[in-house]
């Protein structure tokens, strides 16, 4: 049978399917649950020292349908991290990990721009047993005050500067996750690498404006008559995630990455993993599609890697990072092409012309 496993930073996850930081994650009962329907590893909603200071507000979800079928292809949040207090955290963390030893949990961490705040959070976090940690350098609304998420993550000096904080205490794997908000990802990508993080997660939800409703012209969701730009996520943004991925496995060979972004099948999932991803992150589907779909996505990629003849997951993993190059690579190449193709139909008709020549001399003969 195809191996499904894979092995990333010394940790063995059964399936490359990982829960994303978010609603999938929000407490201990939910990750025990997902461990049990077979998910390969769960990183737990974003945690952070003072959960007094995270106030989430109702409504805070947004959709965007389709024209035709009202298929959800956007979903939007205006969520913050978790609300829960932080011991809290910890005892659920400990009695997870307790309970399922051998299932990967990575712990998601957010601290204010201070050097003894996330080494507390870290060594505090580890002392759980945790398998490794995401440090949210992304999150793209809310908290901006306390310089945290994507105030953060868009600076590369403060983004390798927090990776190395939590590197000097860390005795774990640590992933740095990246904001598509930026103009080049690969510039804070890289500052994470100098910084010493073990592997890179992309991308965060993509800061956006789910809509505006036509009867009252209130911006959506609406919340007292107002709202603020959110985190967007979904089918929709699948091709910006593809390249953003595909430009980090480029730019940083060597680095493990965890890919995400619109994920619902087994077939987005493959599209991240030959792009450089080797696991892939999956929330807002998970929250549309029940925790149940992880079933479907091990058998379709089981399926897939059989058809294609892989005997593991790590053989799909960057098989197609080679064949993304330049437009000006692009236009040489079919410019070889055509030559070549012109030198053969050149070569064809010396050869029709060959045995004409030779037909003709043994009909003579």
């Amino acid at each position: 049978m195809t191996d499904l496993s894979i092995e990333v930073n010394g940790m063995r996850f059964p399936n490359p399917f990982v829960l994303a930081s978010g609603p999938p994650g929000t407490n201990g009962k939910v990750i025990k649950r997902s461990f049990e329907l077979g998910w390969g590893g769960i990183v737990c909603k974003t945690i952070s020292l003072e959960n007094e200071k995270v106030h989430n507000c109702v409504p805070r979800y947004g959709k965007l349908r389709s024209r035709e079928h009202e298929e959800v292809i956007g979903f939007q949040n205006i969520e913050l991290i978790s609300d829960r207090p932080f011991d809290l955290w910890l005892e659920e963390l400990a009695d997870c990990k307790a309970a399922y030893p051998d299932h990967m949990l990575i712990a998601s961490i957010m601290e204010e721009y201070e050097k003894d705040r996330w080494v507390e959070i870290t060594e505090r976090t580890q002392a759980t047993g945790v398998d490794a940690f995401e440090l949210n350098l992304s999150c793209p609304h809310g908290l901006p005050e306390r310089k945290m998420g994507a105030a953060m993550g868009q600076n590369p000096e403060i983004v390798e500067e927090v990776v190395s904080w939590v590197k000097s205490v860390s005795t774990v794997p640590v992933w740095a996750k990246m904001t598509p908000n930026i103009t080049d990802i690969t510039v804070p990508a890289k500052a994470a690498v100098a910084g010493g993080a073990d592997g890179i997660s992309a991308i965060n939800t993509i800061l956006a404006i789910i809509g505006i409703n036509l009867d009252t012209l209130r911006p959506m969701p609406t919340v007292e008559g107002y709202s603020e730009p959110g985190g967007y996520s979904c089918q929709a943004v699948r091709p910006i995630a593809l390249r953003q991925v595909m430009e980090i496995g480029r730019a940083c060979p060597g680095v493990t990455l965890s890919g995400m972004g619109g994920v619902e099948s087994a077939a987005d999932a493959v599209q991240f993993m030959a792009v450089g991803a080797h696991t892939v992150q999956i929330c807002t589907g998970a929250m549309l599609q029940g925790y149940e779909m992880i079933s479907m996505l091990c058998d379709d990629l089981a399926a897939f890697l059989e058809g294609k003849n892989f005997e593991r997951v790590a053989d799909l993993v960057g098989v197609s990072l080679p064949y993304f190059t330049t437009h000006a690579d692009l236009v040489a190449r079919q410019l070889e092409a055509k030559r070549e193709k012109a030198g053969q139909a050149n070569r064809d008709e010396m050869w029709k012309g060959d045995i004409a020549k030779e037909t003709d001399t043994l009909a003579a003969n």
